[in-house]
């Protein structure tokens, strides 16, 4: 034979091995699983990790994650027990435990999100339908979310699919009614701001009138005590005055006379007018008397 046909030959064969080999082995990861269909009918599933052998050109091999898969749907609205409307968010984690079951129903992972996100809303809007909305913000909310949690998990193993975790991601009222009362709590402060500006005011002028009471007391008292001190006082200039006046009266009249003198000079203009014989003038005359002891 010729050695160049003996070397395609050979080439050819192992080429041919190759893809038969090829064809026969295949590999599982540690975050896989796979189903082996033959000829369409479903035969048998690898868990386990490893070289695996299957039937060439006969059987066919669907890989499954194993790993935990995360569902984010959008948001939806729903109504709750109280007709009150809320827009809700929900994330849900689950992962494939039977493939077989899973290839039955739903085939691939698009048709099983588009499934579990039907299931998931029709849970959610039952569960919610029967709470107000004063429960989902009170302690009550861990026990509604495990509910929905319970019912999505029992509707989704006919699936194949386990359902680990639902949690709602975020529940807001709409945004036309978060801006209605946004619009209304904004009216009701402003409305206690004007009355606590009012009450203020008023507590302004009941203050100023208590503290205008207080000082017209004060300044009363004070006038009180004054023209009593005062009074005292004359009283006391008065007794001194008629105690002097006893003990020697023309001295007292002709101290009287010099303050009759200051007061009326002071008060009087640049010049005085007078005549000769006024009474007035008499000491600036004569001068007082003085009696002479001999």
């Amino acid at each position: 034979m010729n050695p160049n046909k003996l070397r395609i030959a050979i080439v050819v064969i192992i080429l041919i091995t190759c893809t038969i080999l090829s064809s026969t082995l295949y590999t599982l990861g540690e975050d896989q699983q796979a189903l082996v269909v033959r000829l369409g009918a479903p035969i048998g599933v690898a868990a386990e990790p490893g070289l695996k052998v299957k039937v060439p050109m006969i059987d066919t091999v669907i890989y499954y994650d194993k790993r935990l898969q995360t569902l984010t749907p959008q948001s939806e609205q729903v109504i709750l027990g109280d007709q009150k409307r809320i827009e809700v968010e929900t994330y849900t984690r689950y992962h494939i435990v039977n493939p077989l079951r899973f290839y039955q129903t739903v085939r691939t992972f698009n048709q099983a999100e588009a499934q579990l996100t039907q299931l998931v809303s029709s849970s959610l809007r039952h569960e919610l339908g029967k709470v107000m909305m004063k429960s989902l913000l009170s302690n009550e909310r861990p026990h509604i979310v495990e509910l929905i949690q319970k019912e999505v998990a029992d509707k989704a193993k006919p699936l194949g699919i386990e359902v680990t975790e639902v949690r709602l991601h975020r529940a807001d009222l709409p945004l036309e009614t978060s801006q209605a009362i946004y619009d209304r709590m904004k009216s009701e402060r402003e409305r206690e701001a004007k009355e606590l500006r009012a009450q203020g005011f008023e507590w302004a002028q009941q203050i100023q009138a208590k503290a205008d009471r207080e000082r017209a007391i004060l300044l009363s008292e004070a006038q009180r005590q004054s023209n009593i001190t005062r009074g005292e006082a004359d009283a006391e200039a008065n007794r001194i005055f008629a105690a002097a006046f006893d003990k020697d009266p023309r001295f007292y009249k002709f101290y009287r006379s010099l303050q009759t003198y200051r007061q009326a000079l002071a008060d009087s203009a640049p010049t005085l007018v007078l005549t000769p014989d006024a009474e007035f003038l008499r000491n600036f005359k004569t001068g007082p008397r003085v009696d002479v002891k001999r």
